[in-house]
């Protein structure tokens, strides 16, 4: 007679529960991350990039805060600080993300593998961070730190998609469908990144930058240029800055307008690609009053909200036509009256 006490306890949470849980943590996540993005846009137009210690003050100022764990009075440190504080609950809520996934969905290793990834990009991410403030906010660095903070949204969003139930979601879409979804991702975040590098042009106190940069470098002037046309490259490095967001814009907004005209031809089952040409009409209306009412701080955080939810949006979209695959089967275990001596 086996002793009751010897059996096994099932220690494992049930599929449908771990998977309902992670899903959870990871919207929570996506949720976090946005919020972190446009607390970094209210850093930058209130010139708070600087605001925990000036470039090359080292640990001083990143990751200490003025020298020390909690920053002085001043808004801008308070700013920047809570840009920091953000970060951290981001990486926290990651972490945790990884953990649950090794601890209780190992047999899902796109999941598994996808959160690690997840967590060496905030990683990455926080030490570019820091040499951003190291070197001034310079504008490559500016462009580079936004531009890993859409990719880790999107790889958040493909986790969530991951930690769909095969049966209940399954791949939909044509080949056109899904060529047209990557190409217009790929030039919204092209766009986003070249609108990072505009903001990071503007001055701030610097000597060596403009106070406005490149966000007036064709005046007031929408679609037009400095009075010299659509696209006048060449005339100034802001000039092309600019113009190279705009160029952009324009490759972008033809894409997505193709991938809502294939996307209703295909009838496609989620809605999340009509809902992206209202959002793109919104987005260039509002990149035009932008420029027609020269530089507002709640405008240029308008922009980047709404062109961060277009990048959520259309990776979204593109989601929903990936294949969910299925956990790898688990090798069955010998019952345990087999193994019990007689």
């Amino acid at each position: 007679m086996i002793d009751e006490r010897r059996k096994p306890r099932n220690k494992h949470v049930p599929p449908e529960a771990s998977l309902s849980r992670f899903r959870r943590l990871t919207t929570a996540t996506i949720v976090a991350t946005f919020i972190l993005v446009l607390i970094g846009g209210i850093v930058r137009v209130s010139d708070s990039g600087l605001g925990c210690g000036a470039a090359g003050s080292g640990t001083h100022g990143w990751p200490l805060c003025e020298g020390g764990v909690i920053p002085a009075a001043s808004a801008e440190s308070v700013i920047e600080y809570s840009h920091r504080i953000t970060a951290g609950i981001v990486a926290v809520m990651i972490a945790l993300m990884a953990w649950r996934a090794w601890r209780e969905l190992r047999d899902r290793r796109l999941i598994v593998r996808g959160s690690i990834a997840a967590g060496l990009l905030v990683l990455v991410q926080a030490g570019l961070g820091g040499v951003t403030v190291e070197e001034n906010l310079e504008e490559w660095l500016v462009a580079a730190h936004l531009g890993l903070a859409m990719l880790l949204l999107g790889l958040l969003l493909i986790l969530r998609r991951q930690a769909s139930e095969p049966q209940a979601v399954a791949s939909s879409g044509s080949p056109a469908l899904k060529a047209f979804s990557v190409v217009a991702a790929t030039l919204v975040l092209g766009t986003i990144v070249a609108g990072g590098l505009v903001a990071g042009t503007e001055g701030h106190g610097r000597a060596d930058q403009p106070e406005l940069g490149a966000h007036t470098a064709c005046g007031q002037q929408f679609p037009g240029c400095i009075d010299q046309g659509l696209m006048p490259f060449g005339v100034d490095r802001l000039v092309d800055i600019q113009l190279t967001h705009r160029l952009f814009m324009y490759l972008t907004s033809l894409a997505i307008i193709a991938l809502v005209i294939v996307a209703i031809r295909g009838r496609a089952r989620s809605r999340s690609f009509l809902a992206l040409g209202g959002l793109l009409a919104c987005q260039v209306l509002l990149g035009a009053i932008n420029v027609w009412a020269g530089k507002h701080a709640g405008l240029i955080v308008g922009h980047l909200a709404l062109g961060t939810i277009v990048w959520t949006t259309v990776v979204y979209a593109a989601t929903t036509l990936m294949a969910v695959p299925a956990p790898l089967a688990r090798t069955p275990r010998e019952p345990e009256a087999a193994r019990a001596p007689a």
